[in-house]
């Protein structure tokens, strides 16, 4: 399957790389908003011996619509910003294009526009696309399913300079009936990203801890939706979607 990333930052670039070396997926073009880099090869640029083309353009000079009626791809990958979904959302939709979107933040505006899209494509969605989150997630849910009255924290690190609470926090918080004021968040150095649920029983602790060792690990998880979803119609998806049936004997 053919595969267009928006979106060539720090995640965007580790994600890139993990495409590259897959053999079931071809990056087609990565689409960033700045001239840098416009018109590289994306393997030739990241060091990848690869076949893959990958070329790179930028929203300044080449349209969504120009680039998916020249190179029309299967999925569309997006790590781009909040504000991102507006800039081809509607033309991936028209053409039937699946939507794999990692944003950390949405507002109910963008929300409700990933809502209108799935009656016209496959839309899927997370604020943390990596597995091992989602799984976490899945765990904590059912662990607060068995103790109901159970006392949970919600810890979230990352590295100096991230802005606002994690989304994947919030998510969380979400998901165990917790309000955001309930998040600790730590800000230092590089951290990538750690996820840390603590239920405290009156005599025992359980802690159920994810940790991101590198980007790339959103790189695993985007190929990991992305085979999930082949058989998909249209619809919004999340990542309970796809594990759910996982998880049924």
């Amino acid at each position: 399957m053919k595969i267009g990333l928006i979106g060539f930052g720090k995640t965007g670039k580790a994600v890139a790389s993990v495409i590259l070396q897959n053999k079931n997926f071809s990056l087609a073009w990565v689409m960033k908003k700045s001239n840098t880099l416009e018109n590289r090869i994306t393997a030739e640029y990241l060091g990848i011996d690869s076949e893959e083309t990958g070329k790179i353009y930028s929203g300044e000079s080449t349209s969504m619509t120009e680039l998916l009626d020249n190179q029309p791809v299967d999925i569309i990958i997006d790590f781009s910003s909040n504000d991102g979904i507006y800039s081809y959302g509607e033309a991936a939709g028209e053409r039937k294009i699946k939507i794999i979107s990692a944003i950390s933040h949405y507002t109910k505006k963008e929300k409700d526009f990933l809502a209108s899209l799935s009656k016209m494509t496959t839309v899927f969605w997370s604020p943390n696309i990596t597995l091992g989150v989602n799984y976490l997630l899945f765990a904590a849910k059912f662990l607060k399913k068995i103790a109901p009255s159970v006392d949970i924290e919600i810890i979230e690190e990352h590295f100096k300079g991230k802005d606002g609470v994690s989304g994947t926090a919030i998510k969380i918080a979400e998901a165990l009936d917790l309000e955001k004021e309930d998040i600790n968040s730590l800000r230092a150095g590089g951290i990538v990203g750690k996820h840390e649920v603590v239920f405290g029983f009156p005599f025992q602790t359980v802690r159920l801890i994810h940790e991101s060792i590198s980007r790339e690990a959103f790189g695993s998880g985007v190929i990991f939706v992305a085979e999930n979803l082949i058989d998909k119609k249209e619809g919004l998806f999340n990542f309970e979607d796809i594990l759910a049936p996982y998880f049924i004997a």
